[in-house]
């Protein structure tokens, strides 16, 4: 990915928080000698330095993405800046965003129990805390089952990439400009991107 100095993201911990915050990823790999990809959620395991996930078995890319070197893209939120933001009319449009690139050999997991217990982190994630649903009590018998509809894998990461472009190559006042006017709108990815401006901002 080409990440100029002033977009680069180099702490570790914040780019894991980002993944954690925004897990819904697609993955890249090489199928039948052409690149393809899937679109699913991914757990990240910080003190493994891996990613665990898993595909539909009727998906065929797991059948050659073993042992590949593969691409998990995380995207945040984007927008698009417009110029009519700026105190000068010499100016062109843009897009600010977030994005994330980790890479890694694809593994697939064979352990059920390893395979359940990846189901389970992910339902944790993000059912509600308040809710009642417990994979634990649904019978082990269908979820034995249905395990066997997936194909669980893990990506040990050997590479990340990350790149936060939020104008931080405009001076400071413009970059207050362009927060104030994407804080003006009911746009949830403009108010994401507005909040991640002024996070760095203050930094």
């Amino acid at each position: 990915m080409y990440i100029p100095k002033d977009f680069q993201i180099d702490e570790e911990e914040e780019i894991y928080d980002f993944i954690e915050k925004f897990s819904f990823a697609t993955l890249f790999s090489q199928h039948h000698g052409e690149p393809y990809a899937t679109h699913l959620p991914l757990m990240v395991n910080k003190s493994e330095h891996a990613l665990y996930g898993h595909f539909a078995r009727p998906n065929e890319q797991w059948k050659d993405a073993e042992n590949q070197q593969v691409l998990a893209v995380f995207h945040g939120p984007h927008c698009y800046i417009s110029p009519t933001w700026y105190e000068t009319p010499k100016a062109v449009p843009t897009w600010n965003y977030v994005s994330i690139h980790l890479y890694g050999k694809l593994e697939i997991i064979e352990d059920r129990k390893v395979i359940v217990d990846s189901l389970n982190d992910l339902v944790t994630k993000y059912e509600q805390p308040d809710s009642p649903y417990n994979l634990n009590d649904v019978e082990p018998s269908y979820i034995e089952g249905m395990s066997k509809g997936i194909v669980a894998f893990k990506i040990k990461i050997s590479k990340i990439e990350a790149k936060a472009k939020l104008s931080q190559n405009h001076p400071v006042e413009r970059q207050e400009l362009i927060i104030k006017n994407l804080e003006n709108t009911i746009n949830h990815d403009h108010i994401q991107v507005a909040a991640l401006m002024r996070k760095n901002l203050e930094k």
